[in-house]
């Protein structure tokens, strides 16, 4: 009697490794061409609060500016550096190939947002947060050196701005104008 099961499928080439970068550190690149709109990798890391996250950065002297730290919907923080994978080597540019994005479940997965060579590496936009003073050496400490041409110079998000309060417009009615109508012509006359 022969056995009609398929032997099982060997593995798929892995879509990414990591390798030195020449941007920064470690980075991920492509092990063989990724399509747009392909799921690449899961972020991985454990889940923790934000006040953890704090905690993790200031026990390592902070700020943390080579972070594994991921912000959730929830509020919480997935750490890329206790129990995560190959996807917290991807570095930042301001011209990323790749975004991440939290599923509804919450976990995060990287999805490429154009077409990738083998061996060109991998990078998103990683807009970091750090609610201190943005002094020049804290920018210096979240440099960029993505090279790309429209480079921001740093991997921090833009703080809000503050704008002064602006003088509230008075309303027409007040300013004695009758308020704006729409016109119709006049039906035409029959005959």
């Amino acid at each position: 009697m022969t056995d009609a099961r398929q032997p099982p499928a060997a593995p798929s080439t892995p879509a990414c490794r990591v390798e030195r970068s020449p941007v920064h550190g470690n980075g991920v690149f492509a092990n063989r061409a990724i399509a747009p709109g392909e799921r690449i990798i899961q972020y991985a890391g454990r889940e923790i609060s934000w006040d953890e996250a704090q905690a993790r950065a200031a026990a390592q002297g902070g700020p943390h500016n080579h972070t594994f730290f991921f912000s959730l919907a929830n509020g919480n923080v997935v750490d890329g550096g206790d129990h995560g994978n190959d996807a917290r080597y991807i570095n930042h540019s301001c011209e990323p190939n790749c975004e991440a994005i939290e599923e509804d479940d919450g976990t995060i997965h990287i999805y490429a947002l154009q077409p990738i060579a083998q061996d060109e590496e991998l990078s998103y936009s990683y807009p970091l947060i750090y609610e201190g003073r943005h002094t020049p050496a804290i920018k210096r400490a979240f440099a960029c050196r993505c090279g790309a041409a429209n480079c921001s110079g740093t991997m921090l998000a833009p703080k809000p701005r503050r704008r002064r309060p602006q003088p509230q417009a008075t309303p027409a009615a007040e300013r004695g104008a009758a308020p704006a109508t729409v016109q119709t012509p006049p039906p035409a006359a029959p005959g």
